[in-house]
């Protein structure tokens, strides 16, 4: 093991004693998913399905904001249709 690992190793403990020393205790399907991602994903794969996660979310956004304008278009009072009259 090489001096930074045992680095990263010794504040995660610290960290966790800190936890449990203050009664934390987060169990939490968020927490073990990203437990699981650091696990099983490398970080170069992580970065990838982050933004994925944030086009779909943009891509939610966009097909939102069409429909509500669509709905707002609908709602607005419409102006006054205008007569053309021919003046000789």
């Amino acid at each position: 093991m090489d001096e930074r690992t045992t680095d990263e190793l010794a504040e995660r403990i610290a960290m966790l004693e800190r936890r449990l020393a203050r009664g934390e205790r987060r169990e939490s399907m968020e927490t073990a998913f990203w437990a699981l991602m650091h696990n099983v994903f490398p970080e170069e794969t992580r970065r990838h399905m982050k933004a994925a996660g944030r086009e779909q979310l943009l891509a939610a956004r966009s097909y939102l904001d069409h429909w509500i304008s669509k709905m707002e278009e609908r709602e607005a009072p419409q102006a006054a249709e205008r007569e053309h009259i021919a003046v000789e």
